[in-house]
């Protein structure tokens, strides 16, 4: 898709198919490039470089980039496209730290030398739970268990994007894509064995590329942003604190350690239909957790662990249970609708209408999701069907009350800075905590479009709500309007 269009999603299976911040800088800056050789065509041919540390930009970031990208233009007069964008892989050096088929963990990383900012991103991906579906996972998702067939190099996209036009404020980090291939949630901490058929190894492999990452510059990193999607964001949860304490015992305490945590904050609700739990999808997420957790030797972080009995660590893979026990600061990404969590709870939207007891359900998911977000500093919640947003190259479109995602997380960046240095309340203008009030799928005029899966037509919101069996006449009695009035107030978004 093209980078200006909008992402385009199929009512399918669950509902919806998918298709397919801040390098802040300083005010001024020294050039510490080699001295330019002041004769005749030594000077033109000598190289000149610019490295930029992007840290505590606090002005306007338009202007701003503005300036960076006519300076770039002018030192590179060839097109930025020729740089390279690429993540590299690296296999990890200690072999012992494993992807389920006992092949060796690894990492994407692109370095950017001028920069003190690194990003370190945790791919999602579900889980399994017990031999018979790690071994369907196996042969069906081999990518999420083995490196034997990555590619060598990735291109970041959304947060890891090296652009500043999809990335307006982390474009210029030292960016890490981490591959998802320990089906643990990033939580487990066993190897292979006679005993074990599969290695279980998410927590360590996170531990071994920290350590290999220190050699390449990390060392001298003034910010470490831990992000993740769906199962890389609870990974994100379950590991940040972790990460500081690791780079604390190796003598790094300057290094500021921050999550966040995308698609990632699940909640231990009642399903909508009770099923057994037979595979990763029909299983209630507390029981596959429960199962998981013995399965991987699943490891949760101290203080959370304190906070519940014995066997019942489970708890910390649930956002709102292991948010109030961390010590870096977080900031939590959850649409509202989340298409992974109505999976789990067994609603399937399959393109027909939906009952109204679904509905009913579906509109009590977003308000049980809202009240676990009130007491989180830093979030984003938008009231959308979907799942996944960071990485997305769309993920700059969305909005909630008038502040984009980006825009957030940059506010969140300054916020910090600031409270380091004098204690202040969040910067006014620019706010942190953005959470929808409209009460259904949607309802968020930004939300990414939907097509109709038969037809292909793409649908707004009335048409949406209509096929998932929105009753106007009905809703329109509820709230005590008329009809004619809750269609403008649902095409405006409001």
């Amino acid at each position: 898709a093209g980078r200006g269009a909008r992402p385009v999603h199929l009512l399918l299976l669950l509902g919806l198919l998918h298709a397919g911040p801040g390098g802040e800088g300083r005010k001024g800056w020294r050039r510490r490039g080699p001295a330019v050789r002041e004769r005749g065509e030594a000077a033109a041919a000598a190289a000149e470089s610019f490295p930029l540390d992007f840290t505590a930009v606090e002005g306007n970031m338009d202007s701003f980039m503005a300036q960076i990208k006519s300076l770039a233009q002018s030192l590179y007069p060839c097109s930025a496209q020729a740089l390279p964008h690429d993540l590299r892989l690296h296999l990890l050096h200690n072999a012992s730290v494993t992807c389920n088929d006992g092949s060796p963990a690894g990492y994407y990383l692109k370095e950017s030398k001028g920069s003190r900012r690194w990003l370190l991103f945790l791919e999602g991906g579900w889980y399994c739970f017990n031999r018979e579906n790690c071994d369907t996972r196996y042969d069906t998702m081999r990518r999420l268990m083995s490196s034997r067939e990555w590619p060598a190099t990735r291109v970041g996209t959304g947060i890891l994007s090296s652009q500043p036009e999809e990335n307006p404020h982390w474009w210029n980090a030292n960016m890490v894509f981490i591959p998802y291939c320990s089906s643990d949630v990033w939580s487990g901490a066993s190897s292979k064995s006679e005993k074990n058929e599969y290695a279980f190894m998410g927590a360590l492999i996170i531990q071994e590329v920290i350590k290999e990452l220190v050699g390449k510059g990390l060392s001298t990193a003034k910010v470490l942003l831990l992000a993740g999607s769906s199962a890389g964001g609870t990974g994100v949860l379950l590991n940040v604190d972790r990460v500081a304490e690791q780079l604390e015992e190796m003598g790094y305490q300057g290094i500021q350690v921050r999550g966040l945590a995308d698609s990632g904050w699940f909640l231990d609700n009642k399903q909508y239909r009770r099923t057994d739990c037979i595979d990763t999808i029909t299983c209630a997420p507390t029981e596959a957790i429960r199962r998981g957790i013995r399965y991987w030797n699943g490891i949760v972080p101290e203080r959370c662990k304190l906070q519940f009995k014995e066997g019942e660590e489970w708890n910390c893979f649930f956002g709102y249970k292991i948010y109030p026990t961390l010590r870096c600061p977080v900031f939590v990404v959850q649409w509202l609708f989340d298409e992974a969590q109505l999976t789990v709870d067994n609603v399937h939207l399959t393109g027909q209408p939906v009952q109204e007891g679904q509905w009913l359900y579906i509109q009590n998911l977003g308000r049980e999701l809202r009240n676990t977000l009130k007491d989180v500093t830093a979030s984003f919640a938008p009231a959308c069907l979907s799942h996944e947003i960071i990485t997305r190259n769309h993920w700059t479109d969305i909005q909630v009350k008038g502040t984009s995602l980006p825009r957030a997380l940059h506010c969140w960046d300054r916020s910090l800075h600031e409270s380091n240095k004098n204690g202040k309340a969040p910067l006014k203008g620019c706010p942190i905590h953005l959470i929808d009030s409209c009460p259904w799928p949607h309802c968020n005029p930004s939300c990414p479009t939907i097509r109709d899966q038969f037809t292909g037509q793409e649908m707004n919101v009335i048409q949406f709500l209509m096929h998932m069996g929105f009753d106007v006449q009905k809703m329109a009695q509820q709230q005590g309007l008329e009809p004619s009035k809750l269609l403008g107030m649902l095409s405006s978004g409001n």
